[in-house]
């Protein structure tokens, strides 16, 4: 185990629950951030992959859970586990609606599955390794995924140009809603991993694979939306629309996210320096979804 132990930020710890949610989709429109299919497609592309992948959070975490020896960490982990559930759910809500606006997603879903329930199911042990050596390897994998789910949280919560091009309020709801609860558990995934292994050679490396893993299949996700969307006669995408649309502040800006590398990769790094914990939960308190729906 590594020696190196970053700091958390004691201020930002709170009991982690589950919340009940609820949102109308009869409203939404297929392209519910107006005039704009590119950005509502790569932000939609959340709903294909957030299902399996927070369903194999769960999972692994189910597995990790009699390893932990610290009990406050396995509270925390048990409520990130019902927050997961909830997230994966929430999104799979959105998938008949889309089915109903006539963008069918089974194929690419299909795709999801096989990569999480397959590739880094529990079977997928590579030759002459122990079991615990993959689980390390899966539970160092989330923590990698969730330093960019709350960078991710952490940008939707402060998005307002969303909010003045005039995004689909119940969507917005949905991507706030789970971003908060995102930078709300933020911590959680690493500090298991430094209490179960903390190696950092380990961390680098998963830190990697994670990354180009997300990278591909968000690319994968956003073409075939396009591909695939009923609307669209001239269905291209590209990086530079990604860059441009991060630099109107509709997407999250490339700059900020290749800085987000070197600080996970950090020695020092505790994902408690990122985020707001009161904004987080300042949302969650006001969320239309999460307090009763619309």
């Amino acid at each position: 185990m590594s020696n190196t132990q970053p700091a958390p930020v004691a201020s930002e710890h709170v009991e982690l629950k589950a919340r009940k949610v609820s949102f109308d989709w009869e409203e939404t429109p297929l392209h519910w951030v107006p005039g704009d299919p590119f950005t509502t497609h790569t932000i939609n592309v959340l709903h294909l992959l957030l299902p399996a992948g927070e369903r194999w959070f769960v999972h692994v975490y189910k597995q990790a859970l009699p390893h932990i020896t610290d009990d406050r960490l396995r509270e925390d982990v048990i409520g990130f586990i019902g927050q997961e559930a909830i997230h994966s759910q929430a999104h799979d809500d959105v998938l008949p609606h889309l089915r109903k606006l006539g963008l069918d997603p089974t194929p690419y879903t299909a795709q999801v599955d096989w990569f999480f329930e397959k590739l880094l199911g529990d079977r997928t042990l590579p030759p002459g390794r122990p079991r615990r050596w993959w689980l390390m390897e899966r539970v160092a994998m989330i923590a990698a995924i969730e330093h960019y789910t709350a960078f991710l949280g952490n940008w939707v919560l402060n998005a307002d140009e969303l909010d003045r091009v005039g995004a689909d309020p119940t969507m917005l709801d949905l991507l706030r809603w789970h971003g908060a609860e995102e930078v709300e558990h933020r911590s959680v995934a690493f500090e298991l991993f430094m209490h179960l292994d903390g190696g950092y050679r380990r961390r680098a490396r998963t830190w990697a694979l994670a990354f180009s893993a997300l990278v591909f299949l968000w690319q994968r996700g956003i073409r075939f939306f396009m591909e695939n969307d009923p609307s669209l006669l001239d269905p291209k995408a590209s990086f530079a629309d990604f860059v441009r649309r991060g630099r109107k502040g509709v997407l999250p800006s490339t700059p900020d996210m290749l800085r987000s590398i070197p600080r996970y990769l950090s020695r020092a790094y505790h994902p408690s320096q990122e985020g707001d914990t009161a904004q987080a939960m300042a949302y969650l308190a006001s969320s239309p979804g999460a307090n009763g729906g619309r």
